[in-house]
């Protein structure tokens, strides 16, 4: 059976939903951002329109002003957005089983086994979803989710666009290297540092080479280079066994102080601390990923004294890494956006070595708090009840992590 996957990337998500509902929008430049009355609110998504004025996804709302005056900024409408997902699932799920969301406004599909033209399949659901939703979609076609989502990448907005076994290296080996998922910006400089410039090259390097710089993940981005990636697309609704819980969010505006950090990162702690007790499972280790103004990422990660699944312990974790490897009255640059993970995670239920400062009765007391917490969110919403520090700056304590986030799927790395 011949394998095909579509990926599907709604075009300019959040600003195509609000201007499929304002018509009086539909020839402005539109962009969806931070409160317009804050000046350094940034932005979130734009319409086409206001990509031809050379506006960016995570610039200043006063940059995106400065180049186009008359630019149209809304607040983000997140239970919206959520909603047209939802839909567009429902799309998806009427052609496949196995459909596999990557953030809110991408899914892979699996339609393998189809007896007639996938190209023409994929014109179908594109029509479809400007029919009945209103926005439009690019679609990748190939024989894997990588290529597949190089695809939908390759022509936008409201194009089909059809890798086979046959052309991938004609239509991909001369892509330059970031083109390809997973290759950020500090793999691709240090790519760049070796001479290999093109896809192309990368999937000619060798392998010991690669191993060499990259550890394993060199094996896994030569793999996808050459197109031998077979990771599966997850069925709809398919639960994975969990192995780490992650939040990430980009703030509405640079992070230019300890406090501003502080804020966000128990607001990530609660989300991440709530979904690992919906597993049923604590972590024994925390990691936080850093991405500053200028897009550049680090990571730091540091094993726990006892699992936990309480927010304070995985905040405080998180944030200890943070001061030691971020210092703003050093001239360490503001930060655009937090991520925080729970990993190498043990059931709730696994025998525990106590530490000599926590007694069993007080982690019975804070875990009887924490499902109290939890039974609140469940019948008042997530937002109904945060720890203190969160409130400490406006801006920020309105993130509902439940939905506002950053959740990165671990299909294609399992």
């Amino acid at each position: 059976m011949e394998r095909w996957i579509f990926h599907v990337d709604i075009n300019n998500c959040y600003a195509s939903i609000e201007c499929s509902l304002r018509p009086e929008l539909k020839d402005k430049a539109v962009a969806v951002g931070g409160d317009p009355e804050q000046r350094h609110g940034i932005i979130l998504a734009k319409n086409q329109l206001a990509k031809s004025y050379g506006i960016k996804t995570g610039e200043t709302l006063w940059e995106a002003k400065g180049k186009c005056p008359d630019l149209v900024i809304l607040k983000p409408n997140f239970p919206l957005y959520l909603e047209y997902s939802k839909r567009a699932r429902a799309i998806y799920e009427s052609y496949a089983d196995r459909v596999e969301p990557f953030g809110i406004d991408e899914c892979w599909l699996d339609v393998s086994g189809y007896n007639g033209d996938v190209y023409a399949l994929a014109e179908e659901i594109r029509e479809r979803m400007k029919k009945e939703l209103g926005i439009t979609v690019s679609i990748g076609v190939s024989f894997n989710k990588i290529f597949a989502k190089l695809g939908s990448d390759m022509k936008k907005p409201d194009a089909v666009t059809l890798i086979t076994k046959e052309n991938f290296r004609d239509k991909v080996w001369g892509l330059p290297v970031s083109d390809l998922l997973f290759v950020g910006r500090s793999t691709t400089a240090k790519l760049l540092r070796y001479g290999v410039k093109t896809i192309g090259e990368l999937a000619q390097t060798r392998i010991d080479f690669l191993t060499q710089w990259f550890g394993k993940n060199g094996i896994m981005l030569w793999r996808y280079a050459n197109g031998l990636d077979n990771s599966p697309v997850m069925y709809a609704g398919t639960e994975r066994e969990v192995k780490s819980v992650g939040n990430g969010t980009t703030a509405y505006r640079d992070l230019v102080s300890n406090e501003d950090v502080r804020v966000i990162v128990f607001t990530l702690a609660e989300s991440v601390a709530m979904r690992l007790r919906e597993h049923k499972i604590k972590a024994r280790g925390v990691s936080i990923s850093i991405r500053d103004k200028d897009l550049i990422t680090y990571s730091r990660q540091a094993r726990l004294d006892m699992p936990t699944s309480d927010a304070v312990d995985i905040a405080r974790a998180a944030l200890t890494l943070f001061f030691k490897n971020h210092d703003f009255e050093r001239g360490a640059k503001p930060v655009r956006s937090v991520t925080i993970c729970g990993f190498d995670v043990v059931s709730e239920t696994a025998p525990i070595q106590l530490r000599l400062d926590v007694s069993a009765r007080k982690l019975e007391r804070t875990e009887r708090l924490n499902r109290s917490l939890d039974a609140i969110r469940e019948r008042f919403g997530y937002t109904s009840i945060k720890h203190a520090v969160i409130l400490e700056d406006k801006t920020f304590s309105e993130f509902d992590t439940a939905l506002q986030n950053e959740i990165h799927p671990v299909g294609l790395l399992a």
